[in-house]
C-alpha cells in the first residue's frame, strides 16, 4: 500500500496537462494532496501550496508522488536530485512514469540504506491471459476521444459518483497510473506486452451482475499515432455496451505530434463504432463529453448546445456542468 497524504512533485512540467497526474489526485483525492513541490522553471501550478521537503513532513506528507507524464515517461537528473533528498528526508517514493524508479541504482540504493518503499504504478502485476473475446454478463461503458488528455478518466469518474449517488452499481476500472493512483487498483495498461493488452481489460471487466456497470478508463485515441495501440485494446478487451465521445475543442493539433489535426467527433463516432462492434455487435454511442476548461461558461454552453444538435447525442462538460446526462443515457439502455 502507498501510504498517504502525498506531496505532488511537479517537477518542470511545462504546462498544466503535464501536469495530469498531479491534477488527477487533487481533483479526485483532495485530502491526499498535502501541496506541491516544484522545480525551477515549472510551468504548472495546482494551486496548492508550495513545500519544501522539510515542510511536506511537517504537514504529514508519507509519500512523494511524480505527478507528471511528460513524453517518455522519463526521470531527469534534476528530479532525481530532489527524489534522492526525500528518500533521506523519510519519505517513499511513487511513480507511474515508464522510466522505473527501482531501475534507476542511486534511487535503489538509497531507497536501501534509508529503509524507504519505491513504489512503481506502472508495473503489471498480474499474469494476464490472452483475450478469447467471450461475452460476459454485466455492462460496460468505456470512454474515447479524438485525442490524449481530453477528459476520458474524468468522465468515467464523474459519472461513478452520480450511479452510486442514484443507487446504480457501478465501478470505475482504471487503466492508467493516475488512476491506479486515486483508486489504488486497476491494470497499467500501456505497460503490459501487447499481446495480452486486451486479456488484461478483460481480467479488469470480469462477469458482473446483469444491472452493474464498469465504466472503464479510456487511454489514448484511434487517432493518435503514438498512441492507438491502448485504444484499440480497452475497444476489444472491454467489449463496451456504450461509447462516450470525449473532445477539447480548443486544440489545434494533437498532443505532443503538431503536424496533426484532431479529428472532429463525427469521425472518432464513425471510426470507433464499427471496430467496438467487432467485439459487442450491440454497442451504441451514447453521449458526448467535452472538456471546456479553457472555455468562458458562455462559450461552453453554447458549444454543448450545438454538438447535440449536430450529433444528435447527449452533450456535456461532467466535470463542470455534471454528468447527469450521460448517466440518463446508460440508465436507458
Amino acid at each position: 500500500m502507498i501510504e498517504t497524504p502525498y506531496l505532488l512533485f511537479l517537477g518542470d512540467a511545462p504546462d498544466m496537462l503535464a501536469a495530469k497526474v498531479a491534477i488527477g489526485i487533487r481533483d479526485w483525492r483532495p485530502d491526499h494532496a498535502v501541496g506541491q513541490l516544484r522545480l525551477e522553471g515549472c510551468g504548472a501550478d495546482l494551486g496548492l501550496t508550495d513545500m519544501t521537503l522539510t515542510e511536506a513532513r511537517e504537514a504529514g506528507a508519507k509519500t512523494v508522488v511524480i505527478g507528471v507524464a511528460n513524453r517518455g515517461g522519463v526521470i531527469s537528473q534534476e528530479w532525481k536530485k530532489v527524489l534522492i533528498m526525500a528518500l533521506e528526508e523519510g519519505f517513499d517514493l511513487a511513480s507511474g512514469l515508464h522510466n522505473l524508479l527501482r531501475d534507476e541504482p542511486d534511487l535503489k540504493a538509497v531507497a536501501e540504506a534509508t529503509g524507504r518503499k519505491l513504489h512503481d504504478v506502472r508495473v503489471p502485476s498480474v499474469k494476464y491471459p490472452i483475450a478469447d473475446g467471450k461475452k460476459r454478463r454485466g455492462k460496460r461503458c468505456l470512454a474515447v476521444g479524438t485525442d490524449c488528455s481530453v477528459g476520458k478518466m474524468y468522465t468515467a469518474m464523474a459519472m461513478e459518483g452520480v450511479m452510486r449517488e442514484r443507487g446504480m452499481k457501478a465501478t470505475f476500472r482504471a487503466t492508467g497510473q493516475t488512476g491506479i493512483l486515486i483508486t489504488g487498483d486497476g491494470v497499467p495498461l500501456d505497460a503490459v506486452v501487447a499481446d495480452f493488452m486486451a486479456g488484461s481489460i478483460e481480467w479488469l471487466t470480469p462477469d458482473n451482475d446483469d444491472d452493474h456497470w464498469d465504466l472503464i478508463e479510456g487511454q489514448g485515441s484511434l487517432f493518435h499515432v503514438s498512441y492507438s495501440g491502448v485504444t484499440m485494446a480497452l475497444i476489444h478487451g472491454g467489449q463496451p455496451d456504450a461509447l462516450i465521445l470525449c473532445h477539447e475543442p480548443t486544440r489545434e493539433h494533437m498532443r505532443g505530434l503538431p503536424d496533426y489535426t484532431p479529428p472532429t467527433l463525427q469521425a472518432l463516432r464513425d471510426t470507433a463504432l464499427p471496430l467496438a462492434r467487432i467485439a459487442n455487435p450491440a454497442c451504441e454511442a451514447v453521449g458526448i463529453s467535452i472538456n471546456t476548461q479553457h472555455m468562458s461558461e458562455a462559450d461552453a454552453k453554447a458549444y454543448l448546445e450545438k454538438v447535440e444538435a449536430e450529433m444528435g447525442l447527449p452533450a456535456t462538460d461532467p466535470y463542470r456542468f455534471g454528468s447527469e446526462k450521460l448517466v440518463d443515457a446508460l440508465a436507458a439502455m
